[in-house]
């Protein structure tokens, strides 16, 4: 399995977000800190701002932050908006697909039940489980120059269990 650049972006785009928390970001800003083009970045934007993940204000002074607190924003429900427009094979196309076996096939039903569990875990990971603690991550995102990583309480990578 491999997941899209944009649901890649989409939950770079959450986690600078929650780094900068409070702050109204530029989508140039995170395009340059996550590497990646400003026009994929304002498409993965819109469609967070549209989800209600990201609150957008418009004009000069105007940028993106987080619509709600980092952990009310479950990572699952994030990914599904990127992921579910995606077949993740064909005999999951209902309008596309042409696979002769599809009817009789019990590796769909495997397949699917595996897909549930990827986002039934992803569903128990917040935007704050992401970002709370992680120097590494809070030094590399944050736009305040004062930062320093010795200012927070940092603790190791999670590790699921």
């Amino acid at each position: 399995m491999r997941l899209t650049t944009r649901t890649n972006l989409a939950a770079r785009t959450l986690m600078f977000c929650a780094v900068n928390e409070n702050q109204l970001m530029r989508t140039s800003d995170i395009a340059q800190r996550c590497n990646a083009s400003v026009n994929h970045v304002a498409h993965v934007v819109q469609n967070l701002q549209a989800e209600g993940y990201l609150e957008t204000v418009r004009g000069r002074s105007g940028g993106i932050k987080l619509a709600r607190p980092a952990n009310r924003i479950s990572i699952g429900s994030v990914f599904r908006v990127f992921e579910t427009d995606i077949p993740f094979a064909e005999c999951f196309d209902h309008e596309k697909n042409t696979c002769p076996l599809s009817e009789t096939c019990r590796l769909r039903t495997y397949v699917a039940r595996a897909l549930e569990a990827f986002y039934h875990e992803l569903d128990m990971v917040t935007l704050d489980d992401l970002v709370r603690g992680n120097c590494g991550l809070m030094e590399l995102l944050t736009m305040k120059p004062e930062f320093s990583a010795t200012q927070l309480t940092c603790s190791p990578t999670a590790t699921p269990s």
